[in-house]
């Protein structure tokens, strides 16, 4: 197996096809990482969200990074890793930017209604805070693993 660094345009490829990666952020150098939906723009990622430990820690260090990747098998994947700065949409500045973060993330269909229902099922609070932000891009770096040759490809798949 051999493992490349890939391009700026192959990272960005990577995050226009996927849209579940797992967000990290930290805080009193404690990490926390969760999986999350999110839609990609050139400069930004939007992620949509109820209020709890991640929002609470985001708010405190804005500074996060999130990781998607794309599994063929053990031996063949891509993965990318996005740093950048998080931003809360809310107030009445951010309108438009929530309404665009809400059709963005619809796209990939109504997924996030339905943790929001269960949440508010849960906690029997139908006042539950929703919380859209974005990431914006700082850097973003990206690896793929393949095959040394065909033959190698041909075994492992045959395993």
């Amino acid at each position: 197996m051999r493992i490349i660094t890939i391009s700026q345009d192959e990272c960005s490829e990577l995050l226009k096809r996927l849209y579940i990666g797992r967000l990290g952020c930290a805080l009193d150098n404690q990490p926390n990482i969760v999986p999350v939906y999110f839609s990609y723009e050139p400069d930004s990622i939007y992620i949509f969200s109820t209020l709890g430990k991640k929002i609470e820690w985001m708010r405190q260090n804005p500074k996060v990074c999130l990781q998607t990747d794309e599994i063929v098998d053990g031996l063949e994947w891509l993965s990318v890793i996005v740093t950048g700065t998080y931003l809360e949409l809310t107030g009445p500045q951010y309108e438009a930017q929530r309404e665009h973060a809400q059709k963005r993330l619809a796209e990939y269909s109504e997924w996030w209604r339905i943790p929001l229902a269960e949440r508010r099922e849960q906690t029997r609070d139908l006042l539950i805070q929703t919380v859209f932000f974005r990431i914006d891009i700082e850097s973003m770096t990206g690896l793929r693993a393949m095959y040394e040759d065909e033959e190698t490809a041909r075994s492992w798949r045959s395993n």
